[in-house]
């Protein structure tokens, strides 16, 4: 069957074809690192924002199809953030039949008794909700913890390591973490941002802004997700090429020696010694 003239389509065949595209990103990037398995239960980190809505969302529809049997249970930890409405995560997913759990640990006291008024939160927030999600998921019996970075988060990740860290590490779609107890996944790691963003507002999600590194518009983070979207503007295509370039690496043609054994490499012609002999002539 060919497919329908663009001209010819209505938003409801462009929100089916997003759909579809997005269903099958996750399942294909569920496939090919191995993800989920049969008898899985699976935790999806919940944040209230759009990325982990969207994650959640496609998992349910998937899950419902998957020839394999897996359990999720949507999960997530309330910071105790002043005026955070902490009624509509409950009220969506009840109303939606999903099973979940609502941690509630004050790390937003935490984090703002300890970092200085402008400066970047990010990095403790972060620990101390894994510190707390990584807890709850030893003591329930999850198998994978789900995480909702996307490819862009990939990418800017990638980035962020090169120019400040002086690495070549991103985000990989599948990990063991530090302690060897959790095995954490990203089903949207092939996903781009604007499609996600526009999934969910199509989807309607019940957006949670947060209050935290939301508010800090100067983070490194941003200055990189800025200099991709003008490479995009610029060369469209140009951050689908970088992804694919993480999934095809060439440790020989980098210059990580503990990476690649480059004492090893040896010429295939015989080496003359001091004497201008060959080893061949001492054979």
């Amino acid at each position: 069957m060919s497919a329908q003239p663009e001209a010819t389509r209505t938003p409801a065949d462009e929100a089916a074809r997003l759909a579809a595209r997005l269903r099958r990103q996750v399942g294909q990037a569920i496939g090919d690192f191995g993800m989920i398995e049969a008898g899985d239960k699976v935790m999806v980190c919940l944040s209230g924002g759009k990325d982990s809505y969207t994650l959640l969302d496609l998992l349910l529809q998937l899950q419902a199809k998957a020839p394999v049997r897996f359990e999720l249970i949507a999960v997530n930890l309330d910071q105790k953030q002043p005026g955070y409405p902490e009624h509509v995560l409950p009220d969506y997913l009840g109303a939606r039949g999903v099973p979940f759990h609502i941690i509630e640990q004050d790390t937003y006291s935490t984090v703002t008794r300890v970092i200085p008024a402008g400066k970047t939160m990010c990095s403790l927030c972060s620990r101390l909700r894994r510190g707390a999600l990584y807890t709850w998921a030893a003591a329930n019996g999850v198998s994978k913890i789900a995480l909702g970075h996307h490819r862009d988060d990939i990418l800017a990740t990638f980035f962020l390591n090169m120019f400040y860290q002086a690495q070549l590490k991103a985000m990989p779609p599948k990990l063991r973490s530090d302690d060897g107890r959790h095995v954490v996944i990203r089903p949207l790691a092939y996903c781009r941002e604007s499609d996600i963003a526009e999934y969910a507002a199509m989807r309607e999600f019940p957006i949670i802004p947060c209050n935290l590194c939301g508010s800090q518009d100067n983070l490194q983070r941003q200055a990189v997700r800025r200099m991709l979207a003008e490479w995009e503007r610029q060369q469209p295509g140009r951050s689908e090429n970088i992804f694919r370039a993480l999934t095809r690496v060439s440790p020989s043609h980098l210059a990580d020696r503990q990476l690649f054994d480059f004492l090893g490499v040896q010429s295939a012609w015989p080496v003359a010694d001091a004497a201008g002999e060959t080893a061949a002539t001492h054979a």
